[in-house]
């Protein structure tokens, strides 16, 4: 069934699927922030990232997918990806969950902002729209607090720059390596920067606990990011990365169940905001997609989302 869906309609389901398996390691992550520093995290969490990448060449029978047919590009995007990673932990570090990602994600505002005149990606003026909108949401969940050392809100900043970037160059790999090839140079690179940082600050054995969850992180965030680049060589930036917002939902949620954070009526209707423009936005594509292909399988995704919402 998957198959005979559109690009576009693999894309969103891919990003969606990555987003809340990313959202739930961010949560193990920030509780791990409590014992660990960033470098014994990525090293940690690293070990067990590669255990997707088995699973995938188990399943493709062929250890060549993890071959890079451009090196240099690859790499670009590994180095990305691991600058990403080292911020995103430190921002854990110094904020709440949701206080941080809301902040990170202004990355998909900045990613469809520049996927137009660096990528060649048309984006129409209804999606437009539907970003600012969703802009609107972001600012609504950040709105100040009291308190506070606002110069740390520069780390999520940095972390969301860097992601953008990395997507950007995610996006310039269609038609070239293959997700489980990305991924496997980018969680290398995440291993040994891990690797490096254990003899400058120090590193502890985990307890077993601590080794289930970093396991448990691990394979998870291998699984989300080959979804999520997989969802980046289905289709467009400007289509998929607004449904990355869904995280802020979702880290809600998880802030409440775990650390007892509950959500203002700011961060509520900014959620709204944010979660009804990555569906518009959905619906522009997949209509758009069956108006000049005549293809239904998007359209009734589209529909059923939209029943459900």
């Amino acid at each position: 069934m998957f198959r005979n869906l559109t690009d576009n309609t693999k894309g969103v389901l891919c990003m969606i699927a990555g987003t809340l398996v990313l959202t739930s390691q961010d949560a193990i992550t920030k509780w791990m922030t409590a014992k660990y520093h960033a470098g014994e995290i990525l090293f940690y969490r690293g070990i067990f990232s590669f255990i997707p990448i088995i699973c995938l060449i188990v399943i493709a029978k062929n250890y060549k997918i993890i071959f890079t047919k451009n090196l240099k590009t690859t790499l670009l995007r590994a180095f990305l990806g691991t600058a990403t990673s080292i911020f995103v932990v430190l921002s854990f570090i110094h904020l709440p969950l949701a206080t941080a990602l809301a902040i990170i994600f202004l990355s998909p505002i900045m990613l469809t902002a520049l996927s137009g005149p660096l990528l060649k990606e048309k984006v129409g003026w209804r999606r437009w729209v539907a970003v600012f909108v969703g802009f609107l949401g972001v600012l609504l969940i950040m709105r100040p607090s009291a308190g506070g050392d606002y110069f740390l809100y520069a780390i999520p900043i940095i972390t969301a720059l860097l992601a953008t970037f990395r997507d950007l160059v995610t996006r310039s790999m269609k038609g070239g390596d293959s997700s489980a090839s990305i991924l496997f140079f980018s969680m290398v690179a995440a291993l040994i920067t891990g690797a490096l940082s254990l003899p400058v600050f120090g590193a502890s054995m985990p307890s077993l606990y601590d080794l289930f969850l970093f396991a448990a992180a691990g394979t998870m965030v291998g699984l989300a990011h080959f979804l999520q680049i997989q969802a980046l060589l289905f289709a467009s930036a400007s289509i998929v990365s607004p449904f990355k917002y869904l995280s802020l939902v979702y880290a809600a949620l998880i802030g409440y169940f775990i650390w007892g954070d509950v959500p203002d009526e700011w961060k509520i209707c900014g959620a709204a905001l944010i979660v009804g423009a990555g569906i518009f936005i959905l619906y522009r594509a997949v209509s758009y997609t069956h108006l000049r292909a005549h293809e239904t399988d998007s359209y009734l995704v589209c529909r059923l989302v939209l029943e459900k919402k």
